[in-house]
């Protein structure tokens, strides 16, 4: 495994470029390969390598900088931090199901991003720009606080109790939408809870890019380093106890970070089901099951994979664009039954 890891993370870097490469290139307006990497190039180096004057349209420099670059950069980023959370999650509960929607924390941001979008906090107040961000931030933040309180009563945090606490206070999250949703007069916030509720890249934008970057990049730096504690989580309480770990702090940090991440993510683009669920999985069966490798793998593969499910939901019905929560459910719900009939599979081994 050691002789192909660092080529298969070269190929999948490889690919990452290729495939941003050709989403800015395709859409209404479909713009040669060539001619957009020139322009990336030139803007990229400032000017130092590529030029512009073979380009056949000017339009083709904005539609490529201003519109379509924003937004794979947004697929890259939430691709990345939805897998980050995946695989932090599973490692912290011990569980192959886990990830931020089983475990509650998409629903409190979601039921966060609800309130805001059909109370108006997001609206004629200084919070106008960020308001809906803020509120998801705020629904991720209480409901994790809330599975673990609920998981610590009765003694010490575990993997079964944070699944159960996350189970229950995310049908409680979608619940409480439902009603905020029943009783608003307000039908146009009530189409954008839609849009919160199955995903979307549609309102991607340079002006949001610094915040979703700063926020997933915190979170894969710091569990990049933390390779060795998820490689432990997994061994299970008594090992980690036998080797001086206090778990019950990290499943309450980890999670923490993890509510901060998913947050941000449905804030901006919604709830985006399966990429957290399987994409760590897969990551499993190419790199394996130690953290130091399966963490920039995995990453860099749910990256990819969020990519190309823009490109899909742009593409695979002519002057339609699908929301990409439908993209990812449909790829995600076959792949997810295979790896359960699937006997050779073994989580965390």
């Amino acid at each position: 495994m050691r002789t192909i890891y660092y080529p298969l993370i070269i190929f999948f870097i490889c690919a990452i470029i290729f495939s941003a490469v050709y989403s800015v290139s395709i859409g209404q307006v479909n713009i040669p390969f060539k001619q957009s990497m020139e322009i990336l190039l030139h803007a990229i180096t400032n000017g130092k390598i590529g030029s512009l004057s073979n380009i056949e349209s000017e339009s083709y420099v904005n539609i490529i900088l201003q519109v379509r670059m924003p937004r794979v950069i947004f697929a890259l980023l939430i691709g990345v931090g939805l897998s980050l959370c995946g695989v932090v999650m599973q490692a912290v509960v011990q569980n192959p199901l886990a990830d931020p929607y089983i475990l509650g924390i998409s629903s409190g941001a979601s039921l966060g991003a609800t309130f805001a979008i059909l109370i108006g906090f997001g609206s004629g107040t200084i919070f106008s720009q960020f308001g809906v961000a803020f509120g998801a931030f705020v629904g991720a933040m209480i409901t994790t606080i809330g599975v673990l309180v609920l998981s610590s009563i009765g003694g010490k945090v575990t993997s079964v109790k944070l699944v159960l606490s996350g189970v229950v206070t995310g049908a409680l999250c979608s619940s409480f939408s439902s009603l905020i949703i029943y009783f608003a007069n307000n039908a146009e916030g009530i189409k954008n809870v839609t849009f919160w509720s199955m995903g979307s890249l549609a309102s991607s934008s340079w002006e949001k890019t610094p915040i979703m970057a700063v926020v997933v990049l915190f979170g894969c730096i710091l569990f990049l380093f933390q390779h060795r504690v998820l490689n432990t989580l997994l061994l299970g309480d008594e090992s980690a106890i036998t080797l001086g770990i206090n778990l019950s702090v990290y499943r309450k940090l980890y999670m923490m970070i993890a509510a901060l991440i998913t947050g941000t993510m449905v804030a901006y683009a919604g709830m985006i089901g399966f990429v957290g669920l399987i994409i760590p999985h897969i990551g499993r069966g190419i790199f394996g099951t130690d953290h130091k490798r399966l963490m920039p793998g995995t990453l860099l593969l749910g990256g990819l994979f969020l990519i190309w499910a823009d490109i899909l939901s742009r593409t695979l019905i002519h002057n339609v664009e699908l929301l990409i929560g439908v993209i990812t459910s449909v790829i995600g719900s076959p792949l997810f039954i295979y790896m359960i009939v699937k006997k050779g599979y073994n989580f965390g081994g």
